[in-house]
């Protein structure tokens, strides 16, 4: 491979003016730059990107927190984030937090140490306050999950709401009888879902039954199982069930079928996501769904422009309600 030396022997001029030439400098003469670019092209010289992204005080590395990457509904956000930066000269790194502080700090410290030019975070962090305060000082945004206190830009949905709609239109079809699966509540989004779902009952003079909410400790098909296991085993059985996700609505819904139940004669179930494999089972996943690819593509468009310097604002985006055989 060529060096820059080489290229710059052949051009009869100064490793220095090559260097010009490849960052564009306008100190170079129209004649000089053409020489230059020959020579490279007779060479099949290509420039070091590292050295020059060091040079410019850049690495054009996009991070990309996720808390798992089993989970399939950071997929299609993954893409949109890709997509885009790949579009705007960024590459990506995907981490898995797995929601574990020293994970987090090691990625953190990357951002600090100029190894990265910014992060896409979808994990509600523990380390609050290293959070903020390296906010304060490099380009950050959340994607999905963010703060309540809207301190850190942010791409989401209006969750209470979609959760509302799923509840109310179980509701419409006549259930009285709702239960909720839900997940870890350290997620900004399992509290406006459950949020949602006491509201949607509130409304329409329901009570809320404790024994109907079940939280998982994993988003998890076997969790979902698991969930719907101890519902109908419960004397004052649901007939109907909102799952916070796709996955656990799919591992429910197996666990009813399991049981000898029907879907959605004996027991009616709507998930959230829209994931690819709500629309693979028997019967069909009513679901929430969620402008994933669009989601990933503009909070990588946000982080872009905070690298930039640009200003930029949060965004709320529309999410629909997909009924399918299940209810």
């Amino acid at each position: 491979m060529a060096t820059i030396q080489e290229v710059a022997k052949k051009a009869g001029v100064s490793a220095a003016t090559v260097s010009r030439v490849l960052n564009n400098r306008t100190t170079v003469t129209e004649k000089t730059r053409n020489k230059v670019d020959q020579a490279i092209k007779e060479l099949n010289y290509e420039p070091s990107v590292l050295g020059r992204n060091l040079r410019n005080s850049e690495s054009r590395l996009l991070l990309v927190l996720i808390p798992s990457i089993s989970n399939p509904f950071y997929t299609k956000i993954i893409n949109g984030i890709e997509d885009r930066a790949i579009e705007q000269g960024y590459n990506i790194l995907l981490c898995e937090t797995d929601s574990n502080p020293k994970r987090e700090t090691i990625y953190f410290n990357l951002l600090k140490n100029r190894l990265a030019d910014g992060i896409i975070l979808m994990d509600p962090t523990v380390n609050q306050e290293s959070l903020l305060e390296l906010a304060s000082s490099h380009p950050i945004v959340q994607c999905s999950e963010f703060d309540e206190n809207e301190i850190i830009s942010y791409v989401s949905i209006d969750n209470e709401l979609a959760a509302y709609h799923a509840v109310r239109h179980l509701i419409k079809l006549g259930q009285e009888k709702i239960a909720f699966i839900n997940f870890n509540e350290n997620f900004l989004y399992a509290r406006e879902r459950r949020r949602g779902y006491e509201r949607a009952l509130k409304e329409f003079g329901l009570e809320i039954e404790s024994n109907w909410i079940y939280n998982t400790t994993q988003l998890g098909f076997e969790n979902g199982q698991q969930a719907m296991r101890k519902l109908l085993n419960q004397n004052n059985r649901p007939t109907a069930v909102f799952a916070v996700s796709d996955v656990l609505a799919i591992g429910a819904l197996k666990e009813i079928q399991s049981s000898g139940l029907k879907v959605p004669e004996d027991i009616a179930i709507i998930g959230f996501d829209k994931i690819s494999f709500s629309n693979m089972t028997h019967p069909t996943l009513t679901t929430i769904a969620q402008p994933m690819y669009q989601m990933g593509v503009l909070s990588a468009n946000m982080l872009i422009k905070k690298i930039k310097g640009d200003q930029v604002e949060n965004m709320i985006l529309d999410h629909e309600l997909i009924i399918r055989e299940s209810t």
